[in-house]
């Protein structure tokens, strides 16, 4: 917040400081012993390489120690398949959509490691250009969860952003030109409503996203959806989920 995004390198250090007290006390809240754990899993990729590098680099020196096998997950497959957790069914066939701060993507799930991407982002992933409009109206970051409460109180109509790439006959997407959209119209309004343009432009993301999803899904014949990623937790994009399902 201070620096009004992610900084790699100030990430990295404070990963390093905050790394030992953190293992320590997951440990001790699951009353185990270091030698009682079977595994040490660690974040390998995608991401900030500075801040994976020490994670894995901790998380590979424990499994050397203590005898145990190193596990390196996918960052994106862990965003994937984490709907499923802790159902009986285990990993079913879905049409999954992650939506973060770094990942925009619609991947066909076949059942656990068979998967089928389908599109992603070209430009900015959804959240990310949820944080730059949230910046650009002065919001502290991150600027996703700030849009969304001031959301409910605009009208999502107040402006007709761009739908970026709703047509295009592909299941690909780009945030970029929306982001620049709400750029280019700020210093033309001399008393901005900014939960207005937080609605419309939320609204603009929800819409692209919801439909690209639903038609990914129909093309798949896939009739679960599994959403996940940071921007799941945006309350529209739920509220327009639920709404088409129960259609």
């Amino acid at each position: 917040e201070e620096f009004g995004g992610v900084v790699p390198e100030v990430a990295a250090r404070d990963h390093i400081r905050a790394l030992k007290p953190l293992i320590y006390r997951a440990l001790e809240t699951a009353g185990l012993k270091m030698s009682e754990v079977d595994a040490f899993a660690a974040t390998r990729g995608p991401g900030l390489a500075t801040s994976l590098m020490i994670g894995v680099s901790a998380a590979k020196g424990l499994a050397v120690v203590n005898g145990k096998p190193f596990l390196g997950i996918n960052h994106l497959e862990g965003h994937l398949i984490s709907p499923f957790f802790g159902t009986t069914q285990g990993v079913k066939p879905a049409l999954g959509l992650v939506v973060s701060g770094g990942h925009t993507m619609l991947v066909n799930v076949e059942e656990f490691g068979k998967y089928e991407v389908l599109g992603q982002t070209l430009d900015d992933a959804a959240g990310e250009a949820f944080d730059k409009v949230g910046k650009m109206l002065g919001l502290p970051y991150p600027g996703g969860p700030h849009i969304d409460q001031l959301a409910t109180d605009g009208n999502p109509k107040a402006y007709d952003f761009p739908r970026s790439m709703l047509n295009s006959g592909d299941f690909n997407f780009s945030f970029s030109g929306l982001k620049t959209s709400v750029r280019y119209l700020l210093p033309k309004i001399s008393d901005p409503n900014v939960p207005d343009i937080c609605a419309s432009f939320q609204e603009a993301v929800v819409d692209v996203l919801v439909e690209k999803t639903l038609e990914a899904a129909a093309a798949k014949g896939r009739r679960t959806l599994a959403i996940s990623g940071g921007v799941s937790c945006n309350r529209r994009l739920r509220e327009k989920f639920s709404e088409a399902c129960e259609a």
